[in-house]
């Protein structure tokens, strides 16, 4: 599944994106890995796109609260 993602560059994550219809939220850090969260609801998604301060936002709502898998 391919993701596109935009570019965030700031607090270690380089770009995210989401994918609707699947619910996976796919988020890329400064050092290369990237990691795939799922069963993310939309309005979560939004936030943390959106965010100020993205890596706040996902250590706070999304880091320990849906499951992860790498992809890279």
């Amino acid at each position: 599944m391919a993701i596109e993602r935009k570019p965030i560059r700031r607090g270690g994550i380089k770009s995210a994106g989401y994918d609707r219809s699947a619910r996976v939220l796919e988020i890329e850090f400064d050092n290369g890995s990237v990691i795939q969260h799922t069963a993310v609801g939309e309005e979560i998604a939004r936030q943390f796109l959106s965010s100020g301060s993205p890596a706040s936002y996902y250590k706070d709502n999304i880091q320990e609260e849906f499951t992860v898998r790498r992809v890279r």
